[in-house]
């Protein structure tokens, strides 16, 4: 059997839920093997707000993506988002015991230990513990202690906190749909993963990934993630405001804004003019695209405003904290057209949108490589740098199953060999078994369990013989 790992991201977005299935080829790029996805009904703003929908939802998008990837999925690394999710900064350290050691992985692990049992507000709970820069005895500035000797380890952390009943409605969803929750990733910390180059990061660089409930940030710096937010406001609420400004229904809205949507109401002339289908027969109603980019652009305008006020929290007009790299768009909304233009003349920073195409294999396809995708592809990334084996392939299982079946029939061969048995006595206590389970079901009562009869079977899993098999049955499970 085949024993590659194979990687599987799914992103519960408000709009859309994404699973898709990659492995990393000889190259290190990662082929992307299956893509599933199915509209998001039981998410509001990053946030579960149905739990039957959003089961639907999963389980459509999984089983196009297994369709896909000829692959039965298992676990799944999930991106999590949301108003609901703030940061914090926080410093702590640690004694040991013997300073004559190299300080190693497990001093580093307990001190993130002790951080993750730090008190939040009710009802809050750690997602993430991201250490970002070390002190040995009090000397500052170290970004790799391991190795070092020192006997004072201190560390400053950026800590993710979310509510943990909307992180526990996530996971029910997931354990309901038949998976297996392997890991939970802030989004546009998967978003970073998929379009930041490692001297983006290093120079100063600020993600902004445009959903269709929630708009997030990540600002790194140094190599190191310095500040997170997320802002409650994506491309649906785009979305709505055309359908209230143009008296439109949602699908006509969201047609509109893909189609002939733009940030910047100057692009546009007063006599372009777009006709949208009346409904049941009225007459076609009329809309004026600079119209349509002005109700755009008072919206995008508020969002860039409200992610920038953040930008400007964090701190970057010091020139310690200088975001060089300047910003990142990424996500559906960045391919709103003239938004870089408008992001620039909104922040006065350099600005570029993302796509994850840069740690995808060459011959993917281009919608996988749209900023659609970045997140779902820095789940995958995630899940892959992990060794988590999201996906058995169909393959596998089927060999699996012809194993199985190989066993037995050796098994049931070894029992008529060292024990044989009548047929007919065989055949009367299957009958004398179905007539119970029969007379039972028709009384419409639960079926007792009966009392253990020692079969042959039985003798044969409890003589030597049978522990030799079960130990090779053992020895093929682990191998697999």
């Amino acid at each position: 059997m085949k024993n590659e790992n194979i990687a599987v991201g799914l992103d519960i977005g408000t709009t859309k839920i994404v699973a898709m299935v990659g492995k990393k080829n000889e190259y290190g790029k990662l082929e992307i093997l299956g893509l599933g996805k199915a509209k998001s009904l039981g998410v509001k703003r990053g946030v579960v707000n149905n739990i039957t929908q959003t089961i639907q939802s999963i389980q459509h998008a999984v089983k196009e993506a297994e369709a896909e990837a000829e692959c039965r999925i298992k676990k799944v690394v999930v991106g999590i988002a949301g108003q609901h999710i703030r940061s914090i900064q926080h410093s702590d350290y640690i004694s040991r015991e013997n300073p004559d050691e190299v300080i190693g992985d497990k001093d580093i692990e307990k001190l993130i230990g002790q951080v993750q049992k730090l008190n939040m507000l009710p009802g809050e709970e750690i997602i993430h513990v991201l250490p970002q820069e070390f002190k040995i005895d009090g000397e500052p500035g170290i970004k790799e202690p391991i190795g070092m000797y020192g006997s004072r380890l201190e560390a400053t952390f950026h800590v993710v906190v979310g509510q943990a009943a909307l992180i526990k409605n996530a996971g029910r969803c997931i354990k309901d749909a038949g998976l297996e929750l392997s890991g939970i990733t802030l989004e546009p910390l998967a978003s970073a993963e998929a379009v930041l180059s490692q001297e983006e990061k290093e120079a100063g660089v600020a993600i902004i990934d445009i959903g269709g409930g929630t708009t997030d940030l990540a600002i790194f710096k140094d190599g190191i993630i310095r500040h997170t937010a997320v802002v409650p406001f994506g491309g649906n609420v785009i979305t709505e405001d055309i359908k209230e400004g143009c008296s439109i229904i949602e699908r006509q809205a969201e047609t509109l804004k893909v189609r002939f949507g733009s940030a910047w109401p100057g692009e546009n002339k007063d006599n372009e003019i777009v006709s949208i289908p009346g409904l049941r027969g009225k007459e076609p109603k009329e809309i004026s695209l600079k119209n349509l980019s002005k109700i755009i652009h008072a919206r995008v305008d508020e969002i860039i405003q409200l992610v920038f006020s953040e930008i400007k929290t964090y701190g970057y007009e010091n020139p310690q904290k200088k975001l060089i790299a300047g910003i990142v768009l990424t996500g559906g909304g960045s391919e709103l057209k003239h938004i870089k233009q408008l992001v620039e003349y909104i922040t006065g920073i350099d600005t570029r949108i993302g796509y994850p195409n840069e740690h995808l294999a060459g011959d993917s396809s281009p919608e996988i490589s749209s900023p659609l995708y970045a997140t779902a592809v820095g789940l995958v990334m995630e899940s892959d740098k992990n060794q988590i084996k999201g996906a058995v392939p169909f393959e596998e299982i089927i060999a699996y199953e012809k194993l199985q079946e190989e066993e037995k029939k050796i098994i049931e061969q070894k029992v008529v060999e060292n024990n044989p048995i009548s047929p007919s006595v065989s055949e009367e206590v299957k009958s004398e078994k179905s007539e119970r389970v029969h007379i039972n079901l028709e009384k419409d009562e639960e079926v007792e369990t009966e009392k253990e009869v020692t079969t042959t079977v039985d003798k044969f899993e409890k003589s030597f013989l049978g522990s030799f098999v079960r130990k090779i049955r053992d020895y093929i499970e682990k191998q697999e």
